[in-house]
């Protein structure tokens, strides 16, 4: 992996699928990471193999059909995880055990009733158990957006001596401003001795609305792993979506950094897990969104119509959807009446034009949306501008 390169650490089964009610049968999970796959993912997490007999056999089945993206598997910081991890990615051909532990005073008095002295001691007990079975190991450092930096640096320290080769830097509560987490990224960069030997992960949640400004602010500060789900599905308010971190990345080319996303599967992708997941993504969500490229204020329409890039960042087409939507409203303008009007077979002059926007406005009004059948209807029902319309 160059320095310029993102690697995208796909959730979805494990993470994301924590979600209650979206719970999947392997041949889903199976149907989901054969398409993660497709899209490019470099690392794709399959699940928890000690939670359930299920994910057991789903993350062992995933391994089997999986040919690009290393297959992950997570474990807490015990041997028997380990294990039972260790014997699941037994047919992956790029294994990658995940393994961690809480590192936040939190989670290590009110979670562990320990020390900070007894958790370094699992964290390189459990990092150096996994070294055992794959070259690959992961550690995360639970809730290390609310742990001490010194502190987190310090762990890191170890379990890189001990053999990780990926450090997870996990916001689990979705705590941290995007200023706040990239300063923690950037003072393990210059504080850890090894860190330039390992690749530092982003893994931010969504509840205050931050994980995705998060995951950029610790790409911008040296992290070059963020860990996402489609649709930003996970537990509570959900995580980093990964079409979010994928296309700013690629709309903003002066950061220089890339991903290996095809992202012309996004779309097609967000449908896919939409479907398997029964999680239905709001329509005003970024860039899968069904309002994403929509327009019904008639500045914008006016403005879209003109030139695509007036009101659109991204080219639809980029992200797999066909076109932007024009969407008849009350608020609509006569450009816009105009250009749907045409594209169902009424090629308006601007006489015409003036004679139907009244009648148009008037029946909008009473309606949240004017389709092409209404289109149809109002020339219709205006006789004498239906007579002098060109089919």
């Amino acid at each position: 992996m160059t320095r310029n390169n993102i690697q995208i650490f796909d959730t979805t089964l494990r993470d994301g699928e924590q979600v209650p009610g979206c719970k999947l049968n392997t041949e889903q999970k199976l149907i989901i990471a054969k398409r993660l796959d497709l899209l490019g993912v470099d690392v794709i997490e399959a699940g928890f193999p000690i939670s359930s007999p299920g994910d057991f056999h789903a993350v062992s089945e995933i391994a089997k059909v999986v040919k690009n993206a290393i297959v992950c598997a997570l474990t807490r910081a015990n041997k028997k995880d380990i294990e039972v991890a260790a014997q699941a990615l037994k047919y992956a051909k790029y294994p990658r055990i995940h393994t961690g532990i809480g590192t936040s005073d939190s989670h290590i008095i009110h979670k562990f009733n320990s020390t900070r002295e007894k958790v370094i001691a699992r964290a390189i007990e459990a990092v150096s158990y996994a070294k055992t079975f794959v070259d690959d190991v992961e550690f995360y450092a639970e809730d290390a957006g609310r742990t001490d930096n010194a502190f987190l640096a310090k762990v890191c320290e170890a379990v890189i001596k001990s053999g990780a080769t990926v450090l997870n830097i996990p916001d689990t509560t979705g705590y941290c401003l995007p200023n706040e987490y990239g300063d923690k990224i950037k003072y393990l960069v210059d504080n850890v001795k090894g860190i330039e030997n390992v690749i530092i992960s982003c893994h931010c949640h969504n509840d205050l609305g931050l994980a995705t400004a998060n995951a950029i602010a610790g790409i911008q500060n040296g992290a070059r792993q963020v860990e996402c789900t489609i649709n930003g599905i996970g537990e509570r308010a959900g995580n980093t979506a990964l079409e979010e971190v994928v296309m700013i990345l690629k709309q903003h080319p002066y950061l220089n950094l890339d991903t290996g996303i095809n992202t012309k599967l996004l779309y097609d992708t967000s449908k896919l897990v939409q479907y398997h997941m029964g999680m239905i993504v709001q329509a005003n969500k970024a860039i899968v969104g069904d309002n994403a490229f929509a327009h019904s204020s008639g500045i914008h329409q006016d403005g879209v119509i003109k030139n695509r890039e007036t009101y659109e960042i991204i080219n639809p087409a980029d992200v797999g959807v066909n076109e932007s939507s024009i969407i008849l409203t009350a608020r609509s303008g006569r450009a816009a009446l105009a250009y749907r009007a045409k594209n169902v077979g009424y090629e308006l002059t601007k006489i015409q034009l003036d004679m139907l926007y009244p009648e148009f406005l008037n029946y909008a009004d009473k309606r949240k949306e004017v389709n092409d059948d209404d289109l149809h209807y109002l020339m219709n029902i205006n006789n004498p501008l239906k007579s002098s319309v060109n089919f």
